[in-house]
């Protein structure tokens, strides 16, 4: 079912996006302490309240807060060309004390045939305040008439998605959501219950591929006509046109997947190729024909864990000398056209980055995310002696 009203382009403030004529205080109302950010000094109070509550969180990275602003502008991000974000903030007197965001994406709705909004960039300090805000989002959706609430999307499942439920301990990598430990049971108390799990794998790349991986990536390399070449940046555009092509073809069928919008898929391009190193952009071509992809990216938040979130006035040497810093991996892209799978041909590209990343000097990496009902992939990347050790939940509750 397509939700009911157009895409909003527009907007009457540039970081948001109500309705025009529509009093954005109303909805939260009879929530004692919760507000709708209606003005810059609220959406500054929303954006910036994590910088506050996890300041003393050693392992918490503070993201750019340039990204952060640009994230919630109508006008920069092209999410918003069909998807409307309402924010909430919790308050104490002056002081911020949670967060939650209701958004409501035509595209998703479109491609699925569903009736959802989803929730997210949810922050709480105790599960009272947690209990309100969600129940700020579901005033939301039984207004816009929706059947189901999903969550967390931040903002939607091409980003961070899902609370984290496990290995709290663990430093996250670079484009991976964090949160504490409280949250899925937060969530859980205000009647949500588990919608699909998202799989983090770990692998140990100090030495390059296991025997293993190697032994069964060759077996594949004989048995397959494929050549492995790295990304052309000389030739950025048509690379992308390909990665673009395979991303949406390889994940068409999956839960939750949406395609990306060409503005989308070029602003997410735009973002990669500031960090992205041509040679963990591996193209994997049989008798001429792109089979699958693999793209690893180097985990800035090794970087940006020492910056609070600031290029200026010393962000912008650390980023420069992250060659120096960062020796950590994560793979986000890794797909098999429908066409080429079932071939072991992930495996090889496995190998291939675990190569060239020891050779980089990186010591580990994650491949991340995997659906759970992707159980093909899961058995594959298991079989290359990965190691599954971080799982994020996304929730859902019916209206």
């Amino acid at each position: 079912m397509r939700p009911a009203g157009p895409g909003n382009k527009e907007s009457p403030h540039a970081y948001l996006s109500p309705k025009p004529g529509s009093d954005v205080r109303k909805t939260g109302a009879p929530l004692t302490g919760i507000v709708s950010v209606a003005s810059r000094s609220e959406l500054r109070k929303f954006i910036e309240y994590p910088y506050r509550k996890y300041r003393n969180d050693p392992l918490w990275v503070p993201p750019l807060l340039v990204s952060e602003w640009e994230r919630f502008n109508v006008k920069r991000n092209p999410f918003f060309h069909h998807a409307r974000m309402d924010l909430y903030l919790a308050m104490q007197g002056e002081r911020v004390v949670g967060r939650i965001a209701a958004i409501d994406d035509d595209n998703h709705n479109e491609a699925h045939d569903d009736n959802l909004l989803f929730f997210g960039f949810f922050e709480a300090e105790d599960e009272d305040i947690g209990l309100q805000l969600f129940a700020a989002v579901e005033s939301r959706a039984r207004e816009l008439g929706r059947a189901l609430v999903r969550g967390p999307a931040n903002p939607s499942m091409n980003d961070g998605s899902g609370f984290q439920i496990d290995a709290f301990d663990t430093f996250p990598y670079v484009m991976m959501p964090q949160n504490p430990p409280e949250y899925p049971c937060f969530a859980e108390a205000a009647g949500f219950e588990k919608a699909m799990d998202l799989y983090a794998w770990l692998f140990d790349v100090s030495s390059g591929p296991s025997e293993r991986l190697s032994r069964l990536a060759e077996r594949v390399r004989r048995r397959e006509r494929l050549s492995i070449r790295s990304a052309n940046m000389k030739r950025l555009e048509r690379e992308a046109r390909i990665l673009k092509q395979v991303y949406n073809e390889a994940w068409e069928l999956n839960w939750g997947f949406v395609k990306y919008t060409d503005a989308e898929f070029d602003h997410l391009v735009d973002e990669l190729k500031l960090i992205l190193e041509p040679d963990l952009a591996l193209f994997l071509e049989i008798d001429g024909h792109t089979a699958a992809i693999a793209i690893a990216i180097p985990d800035v938040n090794q970087v940006l864990s020492r910056m609070n979130g600031r290029l200026l006035p010393w962000g912008i040497i650390k980023l420069l000398n992250r060659k120096r810093i960062i020796r950590r991996g994560r793979l986000p892209i890794l797909g098999v056209m429908p066409e080429f799978r079932n071939r072991g041909l992930e495996l090889v590209l496995i190998d291939e980055i675990a190569r060239r990343g020891a050779v980089k000097g990186y010591t580990e990496g994650e491949c991340s995310w995997v659906l759970e009902s992707n159980s093909a992939m899961n058995r594959g990347i298991e079989a290359a002696g990965l190691e599954r050790y971080k799982t994020y939940r996304l929730y859902q509750k019916p209206m």
